[in-house]
């Protein structure tokens, strides 16, 4: 069975609460959905006490297509599960018409001798109408597919025939009868998709101008038709054929008149069509496959009378007929207009010379020729839409011929319901009517997200963890400005200081948005004259970067620095043990450090012979090595920065040094070593080894990757940096970096004051930890209510009264005033509440409460005055 966007896949009959639809009786009259009876109804249907006393065959005319066959069973199964809530309806008959349903098979209820029934059985047999019913709930659900197709149908062909659309404008939506509201309603839609087109008031057409006449009235009558069917497919009360028939004749005289101005608009939009090849094509194949007008008027007729002769089901089966043929008429229009549109682009081989239908050389096009279509805001998105749906089936190697045919052919199926493809079309057209001018939906800017609540769980849970960490390291907790003065932050940042979001001067003092945590915290310190402070903060930065997966242009940073005199490289070895219980913490799978050190890396560009004046620039450089090859780099170091070949070679080999922290430091340590021979790099190395014995020691230098690589771009750098990168499937770059800066606190102030810190790109770790939810199909609860208050009934004195008692006792609890005890369930289940407190007018009377565990389904009755004190112990809060 194929799944269909915008159909349920499976149709429960009786359930409590549910009803029939319209489209669910389509589903299941085409395949596209399996049916099944509710648990709970067919444990209402019994046998007891039901003995057959009458004989029943089901019979239906043979001119009933399958699709309607189905439906009238699935119509006639849903009046049976109803008659039998009050018990007098056996599971036999409802259990085979589903197993006829699923299998597509109706032997055993049509070719087989009558059934026995009991005598109440077959009274709802006799009164049910069945096929009559069925037959009108596939035409409501498809009348009600077409008048969305129809509307913006009609926009395309305003715009391929160059149409004048000016009393789409001069329609008065004042009072006026609901007819006149419905014509006033289609002529906004169509000035929604035609907005801003620069395609129309060129030409007079009659069946334009007649569009809201035609359209409203077939609007006006497709709400009536659903209102009521939407009510007859429930009910135990069944109206007659004749009062059913008078309800949809007015629908058969609409689609008549919708047909026929379709079908004369896509006469124009052929006769339009400015290549005579495709027009003498295109007129071929609408000949041919698209309903006469005398076919429609015919199949009106045909249902007529019908209904005149009292033929009920043949009246229906005729008007589904005509309602075939009209739909086959816009997919029509459809194709047409948009080919008229679009055609030339979708099947032209070369944008300057190629073939003619018949194989013959055309004359390539001058850039002059061609004017640019601009049009409507809302049939632009349109046509895109169905160029995307269509895109497969143009091939540039066959001909333009070849291609026509395969997209008309496209086009054509793409307007059936049946098609997978459908209700995306159905979707993307209410988007556009509800995304106009007056109620347009607001966007995000670039590189920002909103969270909900579902996140913000994640988020907060996230945030809980980081900040365990940082208190289990003794760091307190420090918020600043989200803005600085911008020569804080200039200056301090490399190259990427023109990512650095300026505010605009509203004549007073120059201000940034704050690019990071690390220069506020020196500023911070600075000011403040500290000598010594483990500090952590979490707060958003801002960067004027290019989104992209993981990349956003507002996000939170989560700091921990160490600013102050320590012992050699012991704050060094914390922030980055401090990083591995971070992620550790976070559980986001498997990860790297990769470390450096920023004399090692002075010392090796000394050693290359960069100039000491190029050494910022060339970091940056390298600083790119994760995302770039060396040979890019090398071309940027060469052309950009004036470094020769040999010295860019000589960084190549040394950058390419990459291995466990120990075995290299141990290689570059050697005698023979370029390195030692630097005093910088000796130093660094020096260092780096007290570090590696401590990393070593806390059993976390396994997730160490010493890489001299790394740079890490940024000015204010001057010792050890490192940075984490995820190793996981999901691709997000970095994910936590640091390092230590010893001069920057020193810029703010006469006092230089050593500090190293960290800083994880929580963004990105979010990222992570989504996508890891998302591949294990977890789900996240957005809220820690433990119980639920269940008043039945009106009552917020009361809800009020037993709420609070529970909130003062620390338990976290919301409430819920309803009538409806199935509310009160469904607001359980779907926000995960464990408890329910259940009061009604019966608890009320007898001074109790029900409380139910949700999961276990148990159910206990105690005294109103102990409920705190059981939920208490429940949920071991003391």
């Amino acid at each position: 069975m194929a799944v269909v966007e915008g159909l349920a896949p499976l149709v429960i009959v009786g359930g409590k609460g549910s009803s029939l639809t319209s489209a669910s009786v389509f589903a299941v009259s085409n395949g596209l959905a399996q049916v099944q009876i509710d648990s709970s109804a067919l444990e209402r249907l019994s046998d007891r006490g039901q003995l057959p006393q009458a004989k029943f065959r089901f019979s239906l005319p043979d001119y009933l297509t399958l699709e309607e066959t189905r439906a009238s069973f699935l119509f006639l199964l849903n009046k049976l599960v109803l008659s039998g809530a009050n018990g007098c309806i056996r599971p036999y008959l409802p259990e085979l018409i589903v197993d006829s349903l699923n299998k597509s098979s109706f032997s055993q209820l049509l070719e087989e001798d009558s059934k026995d029934v009991t005598a109440l059985e077959l009274v709802a047999l006799e009164k049910s109408l069945f096929s009559l019913y069925g037959l009108c709930a596939l035409l409501d659900h498809q009348s009600s597919t077409l008048l969305t197709i129809a509307d913006a149908t009609a926009a395309l062909s305003c715009e391929a025939s160059g149409a004048n659309t000016s009393i789409f404008s001069n329609l008065d939506s004042g009072d006026a009868s609901s007819v006149n509201k419905d014509e006033v309603g289609v002529a906004n839609d169509l000035k929604i998709f035609l907005n801003g087109s620069k395609l129309l008031g060129k030409h007079q057409y009659d069946v334009v101008s007649e569009i809201p006449e035609v359209h409203g009235t077939f609007r006006t009558i497709i709400r009536f038709v659903h209102s009521m069917i939407r009510v007859e497919l429930n009910s135990p009360v069944f109206k007659g054929g004749k009062a059913m028939v008078a309800a949809f004749s007015p629908l058969a005289q609409s689609l008549l008149h919708l047909g026929m101005g379709s079908w004369n608009r896509a006469k124009i939009n052929i006769d339009v069509m400015a290549n005579a090849d495709f027009k003498l094509t295109l007129t071929h194949l609408f000949e041919k496959d698209c309903p006469e007008i005398d076919s429609l008027r015919n199949s009106l007729v045909l249902s007529s009378k019908a209904g005149l002769e009292e033929d009920y089901v043949k009246f229906f089966h005729e008007l589904g007929t005509l309602l075939q043929m009209v739909k086959t008429t816009v997919s029509w229009e459809t194709t047409t207009a948009f080919l008229v549109l679009e055609g030339n682009e979708l099947t032209q081989k070369s944008p300057s010379a190629g073939t003619d239908v018949n194989g013959g050389k055309v004359k390539a096009e001058k850039r002059g020729d061609k004017k640019k279509k601009v049009l409507g805001k809302g049939t632009t998105a349109l046509v895109q839409f169905l160029k995307e749906s269509i895109l497969d089936v143009v091939d540039e190697t066959a001909s333009p011929l070849l291609v026509l045919e395969k997209l008309v052919k496209s086009l054509i199926s793409l307007f059936d319901p049946k098609d997978s493809g459908f209700y995306s079309v159905l979707k993307k057209l209410k988007e556009i009517v509800e995304c106009n001018e007056t109620r347009r939906l607001p966007k995000l800017p670039k590189g920002t997200r909103d969270f909900a609540k579902e996140q913000m769980a994640i988020r907060e849970k996230a945030f809980s963890v980081i900040v365990d960490v940082f208190k289990r390291h003794g760091a307190t907790s420090l918020d600043t400005p989200a803005f600085e003065l911008r020569e804080t932050l200039m200056g301090k940042y490399g190259e990427d200081s023109k990512l650095v979001y300026d505010l605009a001067d509203q004549g007073g003092e120059l201000c940034s948005l704050r690019y990071d945590l690390t220069v506020p915290f020196a500023r911070y310190v600075a000011m403040n004259g500290i000598t010594s402070f483990k500090r952590y903060q979490i707060a958003k930065v801002y960067r004027r970067d290019n989104p992209s997966k993981g990349r956003y242009r507002e996000f939170y940073q989560c700091d921990f620095d160490i600013a102050g005199q320590y012992e050699t490289m012991g704050p060094d070895f914390e922030v980055i043990k401090v990083m591995t219980e971070l992620l550790d913490d976070l559980n986001i799978g498997e990860y790297e450090i990769k470390l450096n050190h920023r004399k090692l890396l002075d010392g090796m560009l000394d050693i290359c012979g960069v100039p000491q004046g190029k050494f910022r620039t060339i970091c940056s450089s390298i600083d790119k090595l994760d995302k770039q090859t060396f040979l890019q780099i090398k071309k940027e170091m060469v052309e950009e920065k004036g470094l020769t070949d040999e010295t860019a070679d000589m960084i190549g080999t040394f950058v390419k040094e990459r291995g466990s922290p120990l075995e290299l430091l141990s290689k570059l340590k050697q005698e023979s070593s370029k390195f030692m021979e630097h005093e910088g790099s000796r130093v660094a190395l020096n260092e780096l080894e007290i570090l590696f014995k401590a990393l070593d020691k806390s059993k976390c230098i396994n997730k160490v990757v010493f890489d001299l690589s790394l740079a890490r771009g940024l000015d204010y750098y001057t010792g050890v940096i490192f940075e984490a990168v995820f190793k996981g499937e999901t691709q997000v770059g970095s994910i936590a970096a640091g390092g230590r800066y010893d001069n920057l606190i020193g810029m703010f102030g006469n006092k230089q004051v050593p500090a190293v810190g960290i800083s994880l790109g929580i963004e990105r770790v979010f990222t992570i930890m989504e996508q890891l939810q998302k591949d294990q199909n977890q789900t996240t609860r957005a809220t820690e209510t433990q119980v639920l208050v269940s008043i039945i009934g009106d009552d917020l004195s009361l809800a009020a009264e037993i709420t609070s008692e529970l909130w003062g006792a620390r338990i976290k609890a919301e409430y819920l005033v309803n009538k409806r005890v199935t509310k009160h369930f469904d607001k359980a289940k779907d926000s995960k509440i464990p408890w329910m407190v259940i009061v009604g007018e019966r608890e009320i009377t007898e001074g109790v409460v029900k409380l139910k565990d949700i999961e276990a389904a148990k159910e206990d009755v105690i005294p109103r005055s102990k409920l705190v004190e059981e939920l208490s112990k429940r949920l071991n809060i003391v």
